[in-house]
């Protein structure tokens, strides 16, 4: 079993869906419109599983640390693209909040926490879990 999708709510689905295709070099899949011809969704594909970006009314519901839910997405980079990615990240708009020895934390450009990490952890052998190190 693997992730299928990630949902994203956003205010201006067309800006955020821009900040991850151009952050992370995303492709997008498909994209799809209300019937007054509004846009209501970008779907951009994550290598298999597909982060679809939808439009949203509600409230932006602030995480700080962890919070109940989904509270963040981690992209996973290697140690060598970590400066070129924060980089890109702030002059797209985002904010880097936190740099730990492996992990970097930012918010999109709605709010959204996000991280980029090249944590070590080993794929799983014979059916097992995985290990992190």
């Amino acid at each position: 079993m693997r992730i299928h999708l990630l949902a994203l709510g956003a205010r201006d689905v067309e800006s955020l869906a821009e900040f991850y295709r151009r952050a992370f070099d995303l492709k997008e899949h498909a994209r799809h419109h209300h019937p007054d011809g509004s846009l209501r969704s970008v779907w951009l594909d994550l290598g298999g599983p597909v982060l679809m970006i939808e439009a949203s009314r509600a409230e932006v519901r602030a995480v700080e640390g962890i919070g109940m839910g989904l509270f963040l997405i981690a992209f996973d980079i290697s140690a060598a693209e970590r400066d070129r990615v924060e980089a890109r990240l702030v002059a797209l708009g985002g904010a880097l909040e936190a740099r730990g020895q492996f992990t970097s934390y930012a918010r999109d450009l709605e709010g959204n926490r996000i991280a980029v990490s090249h944590y070590p952890v080993e794929p799983p052998a014979n059916g097992q879990h995985a290990v992190v190190r």
